[in-house]
């Protein structure tokens, strides 16, 4: 067996996607001596502007990412729907962390919903859905409630479509384009949280503290930390987490989403997904810890010692949502506040520009 690839001050990592996570990681990479280049098809991405390098390209332009694999030491990558193809391509020249195998079982909900069973986490109770009978047998065995989701490509509230009674069956395939599907039971959950995780190369993990989540038209608008639940909850979380990243032998950082429901007086988690990348819910960690999520997972792909997890303030992350982020210059005006802007030209509906981290001193 030979060792995993170990980069030095110096060398570049690849990041495919210009969005702000890719953007962020730049950054982070920067502050450790490591140069990054973005690959991206999109020529306004907000991430160019604190690269060392990118490439303007298709994903599935194979001389280019052949070309982009010869200047980069290792691959990894913003979002999830990387094509698997491009993966693999580039995997045959350099190491892609994490690997295509973590794309592909999150890129399809039925895949991701196998693994975590066989990973022995809670989840939800689901049945895949390719037709409307399917559809129809799935509502008996759970309850008659659900959420339709697409098995790919789906985000925001995207490709979902929410099931309370058998009428509402007419026309839901048809409202997510007829797409492979699954139904997920229908959770009472008191609370959506999650975890960040992130796994070296060496299968080291670290978890950082669980984060309550509030979402605003299916758009996460804020994470509190420290969350509203009872320290073994915290506790069951972050193991929860570890194990999802080690079954998956997973080597970066990790998003981990889970519902929290309250059954007899006790709390209990079930995951709801996973992201194989730096995620929203952890932004909060630039702020409020000792190593943010970005640094940590540039720490992970580039085959470095994880740094500290330790939360050493309270914090809450929100998220600014197209024309919020003019209030840029309140938000400046507030000591407890951190502003995190994107560079994003234009300030859309729904559009994340921005976040703003505000602290306070930590309490257990």
């Amino acid at each position: 067996m030979t060792e995993p690839v170990q980069l030095v001050p110096g060398d570049t990592i690849g990041i495919l996607g210009g969005g702000q996570l890719g953007r962020m990681m730049s950054l982070a990479a920067a502050s450790l001596g490591l140069k990054t280049h973005i690959f991206c098809p999109d020529e306004n991405s907000p991430a160019f502007e604190v690269a060392d390098r990118h490439t303007v390209a298709a994903y599935d332009d194979l001389q280019a990412l052949d070309a982009f694999a010869a200047e980069c030491k290792v691959v990894t990558y913003e979002f999830e729907n990387v094509p698997g193809e491009t993966a693999a391509r580039l995997e045959s020249h350099i190491p892609v962390r994490p690997s295509p195998h973590a794309l592909e079982v999150s890129q399809d909900r039925n895949t991701e919903k196998e693994f975590l069973r066989s990973a022995q986490v809670d989840i939800a109770d689901f049945a895949t859905i390719d037709s409307e009978n399917d559809l129809e047998e799935a509502l008996e065995l759970l309850g008659g409630k659900g959420v339709l989701k697409t098995r790919r490509f789906g985000y925001d509230g995207k490709g979902q479509v929410m099931i309370r009674d058998l009428e509402d069956i007419d026309g839901a395939l048809d409202k997510i384009g007829n797409a492979p599907a699954v139904l997920e039971q229908l959770i009472p959950f008191q609370r959506e949280v999650s975890v960040i995780v992130a796994r070296d190369v060496n299968g080291t993990c670290t978890a950082y503290d669980i984060a309550e989540n509030h979402h605003e038209n299916h758009i996460l608008k804020t994470s509190t930390v420290p969350a509203n639940v009872r320290a073994e909850t915290a506790d069951a979380a972050r193991a929860m987490a570890i194990k999802i990243a080690t079954s998956l032998k997973y080597v970066g950082v990790m998003g981990v989403e889970m519902f929290l429901i309250e059954e007899d007086g006790a709390e209990r988690l079930l995951v709801n997904e996973i992201a194989p990348r730096v995620h929203n819910s952890g932004h909060w960690t630039e702020d409020a810890c000792l190593t943010s999520q970005f640094e940590q997972h540039m720490r992970a792909v580039a085959g470095w010692t994880l740094g500290s997890a330790e939360r050493h303030s309270n914090v809450v992350m929100e998220n600014l949502i197209g024309a919020e982020c003019e209030a840029w210059p309140t938000i400046l005006k507030d000591p407890k506040a951190r502003l995190h802007l994107y560079g994003k030209s234009e300030a859309r509906d729904g559009r994340k520009m921005g976040h703003v981290n505000r602290i306070s001193p930590k309490t257990d």
